[in-house]
């Protein structure tokens, strides 16, 4: 007779979430932990931290660590977020590789599967974006063969991280790789992202959508305030949309503030969503001259 779940023991991992910009990585977190933990945009780097996301399931507790996509640059604020890759990787249990199948392997694929060989034993891989038009996930199954020789075909997974197709069996067969161990967080948790670092994530998500070319890459969101009012149902926050110079500002503003009132709305839909309170939320634009080489500001905003 079989154990019941109550009688096994509790499998408990962190799973570090590793790939090439633009891979699905953000999604795919997402769409395991059935909440928005990580924005998502079409832009590469939009994720700059280590986010987690938690899923709690009867037969444990894995903690999905998502990171920056592995980009061949030598930057310095790249380099940063390579390094909090680099950390991810080096605390995990286990490691999802995730490639995108409608892009070819390039330079970028090869030194990421590079990074990764020799944790290779606690490798998973997705090939994810099966659904989307050119994908090919014979030739993802090939650079893997050729990457990982001895990776064997029950831990690779095609995917559509955004239809969700394909997921369910990767998510089970991470659980079944975990170690035995006790959960790091509680039942409820599906992230431990504080609130202002979420708000900050949330507007900057709504700025990358609505701006072109680089200006994405050169601004952040400031939550200056935070508080509850009204007996705790209303929480107002003030925030601000920093970018690099002055003359960017506008670009951020729009014609006659419809920009940033755009940017506003959207964000306030989210944060309704999200959370239990009514939010008001201030939102203004200010310049912090070149802050991607200020290696104070890097580590508050990348070393989290």
């Amino acid at each position: 007779m079989e154990p019941t779940v109550e009688a096994q023991e509790k499998k408990s991992a962190f799973v570090a979430v590793l790939g090439r910009p633009s891979a699905g990585k953000s999604t795919l977190v997402n769409r395991f932990c059935g909440q928005k933990v990580a924005i998502v945009s079409p832009v590469p780097q939009t994720t700059r931290n280590a986010i987690r996301g938690i899923v709690n399931r009867e037969e444990g507790q894995i903690v999905f660590v998502d990171t920056p996509g592995r980009h061949l640059s030598e930057r310095k604020f790249n380099r940063r977020l390579m390094d909090v890759a680099g950390k991810a990787l080096g605390q995990a249990d286990l490691v999802l590789y995730v490639l995108d199948a409608s892009r070819k392997a390039g330079a970028e694929e090869a030194a990421m599967a590079e990074e990764l060989r020799n944790h290779a034993p606690v490798l998973v891989a997705a090939i994810n974006k099966t659904d989307s038009p050119g994908a090919d996930v014979e030739a993802a199954r090939e650079f893997l063969r050729g990457k990982f020789p001895g990776l064997e075909d029950s831990r690779v997974f095609p995917l559509s991280a955004l239809t969700g197709e394909g997921a369910g069996p990767l998510l089970a067969r991470l659980f079944s790789l975990a170690p035995p161990g006790e959960a790091a967080y509680p039942a409820d948790y599906y992230t431990d992202q504080d609130l202002p670092f979420r708000i900050a994530e949330i507007i900057r998500e709504k700025a990358i959508h609505r701006l072109r070319e680089e200006l994405p890459h050169s601004l952040y969101v400031e939550v200056a305030d935070a508080e509850l009012r009204e007996e705790g149902s209303l929480l107002w926050v003030r925030a601000f949309i920093i970018t690099e110079r002055e003359s960017q500002k506008g670009m951020i503003v729009g014609k006659g503030g419809a920009l940033i009132r755009s940017i506003r709305q959207a964000a306030l839909e989210d944060l309704n969503r999200i959370f239990d309170w009514k939010i008001y939320l201030d939102l203004r634009v200010k310049a912090a001259k070149d802050w991607r080489h200020n290696d104070r500001l890097l580590r508050k905003l990348i070393d989290r």
